[in-house]
């Protein structure tokens, strides 16, 4: 029996085993909620680590979500401002591509220009040098023509004789020179400078002996040359002794003589391997000149002419000079006699018993004034 203040109760009472087991149940919850506390205690205790865990975790997660928003704002602002610059690098290359194409354009077009400009020019010049092959075919047609001129003697001195006259004419005045002018002796110059004393008119030969020095041109061997420099020699030195002889004549020529080369390399031979000849020429009194020096010793006559007309044209100028002094002075001596009479006339009639009128005075005044105005002057002659 169990007995519970006054009550007592039977064990196998069901009464009591459904209150016991009500009871027993009820302890069970209890040790069960108890126990449940405890482990929910220590289950916080032990998520409280992992709370914190969580919610840092939910902070980095937050964090990484706006990291990640912000990274995707980035993204897209990189992504928009890529977008514009590659739409500013299309946009630039295009200009720069229209502008590359442009020049282009007008470089093509400008070449094009040029090159059809430089084959019009090439063009024109193929022109030209087609004329100067005319030109050159025609001279040396003219060459060999000459050639054929200059192998006749007479031929050779005309050719000679129509180059001096070209520059005799060009240098000196037409009344200065005569051409083929005959001499006291019978020989005729080609042309006669007529200079003042001294030196007097000057000779000019233009004949020259080219045979040798086309024979001289010609040598190919040794023994060929010194023949030809032998021939060249004695032609030269006959030449210049006939012009000697012919040329140079005491009181109607100038005591030297001209002999007129109508070629330069002539003149230049002869200077160069031919020294003793220009030599021997020096010493006849016959000066060797080519075109260009006989144009300088021209100018040089050409001076001498001028001084010498400057020095005529003076002269006359004194001598004119002379005679009017001599008018003068007889004027002045006319003038003083006529003085001398007036004044004589004055003595012999008083002005007392003829007074003079005004008009008188005045010529009388002026009278007397010129003549003391010639008294004056220096040098003056008195008349007897």
């Amino acid at each position: 029996m169990i007995t519970i203040g006054d009550t007592s109760y039977a064990p196998g009472d069901p009464a009591v085993i459904a209150t016991l087991a009500a009871a027993a149940f009820l302890l069970l919850i209890l040790i069960l909620l108890v126990s449940t506390a405890r482990a929910a205690t220590r289950s916080a205790r032990l998520t409280e680590p992992l709370i914190r865990q969580v919610g840092d975790l939910g902070q980095r997660v937050q964090a990484l979500g706006d990291g990640q928003h912000q990274l995707a704002g980035g993204l897209s602002h990189v992504s928009e401002t890529q977008t514009k610059a590659q739409t500013g690098m299309l946009r630039l290359m295009e200009e720069r591509l229209a502008q590359v194409q442009e020049q282009m354009n007008q470089n093509l077009s400008g070449s094009a220009r040029r090159t059809a400009q430089s084959l019009g020019e090439l063009q024109e010049r193929l022109k030209v040098i087609d004329k100067a092959q005319e030109n050159i075919t025609r001279l040396s047609g003219d060459v060999l023509s000459l050639q054929d001129i200059l192998s006749n003697k007479q031929t050779r001195g005309a050719f000679g004789e129509i180059q001096l006259t070209d520059i005799v004419s060009k240098a000196l005045p037409s009344d200065s020179y005569v051409l083929q002018h005959t001499l006291s002796n019978g020989k005729r110059a080609d042309c006669l400078i007529h200079l003042p004393n001294p030196p007097g008119p000057i000779c000019i030969d233009s004949k020259f002996p080219l045979e040798a020095y086309e024979a001289l041109r010609r040598a190919q061997t040794e023994r060929e040359v010194q023949e030809a420099m032998r021939s060249l020699r004695t032609a030269v030195r006959r030449h210049i002794r006939d012009i000697a002889e012919r040329y140079i004549i005491e009181g109607e020529t100038a005591d030297g003589a001209l002999m007129f080369l109508p070629s330069e390399a002539v003149y230049a031979e002869l200077h160069a391997n031919f020294a003793e000849l220009v030599r021997e020429g020096f010493t006849a009194r016959v000066w060797i000149v080519s075109p260009t020096t006989c144009m300088a010793t021209l100018n040089t006559m050409r001076a001498i002419l001028k001084d010498a007309r400057m020095r005529e044209q003076a002269g006359a100028i004194r001598r004119e000079l002379g005679l009017l002094f001599a008018d003068i002075d007889r004027l002045g001596n006319r003038v003083e006699n006529l003085d001398r009479h007036f004044h004589r006339a004055a003595r012999t009639y008083p002005r007392s018993r003829f007074p003079p009128t005004r008009r008188d005075a005045g010529r009388g005044g002026s009278t007397i004034s010129i003549s003391r105005n010639w008294r004056r002057k220096p040098g003056r002659r008195s008349s007897s």
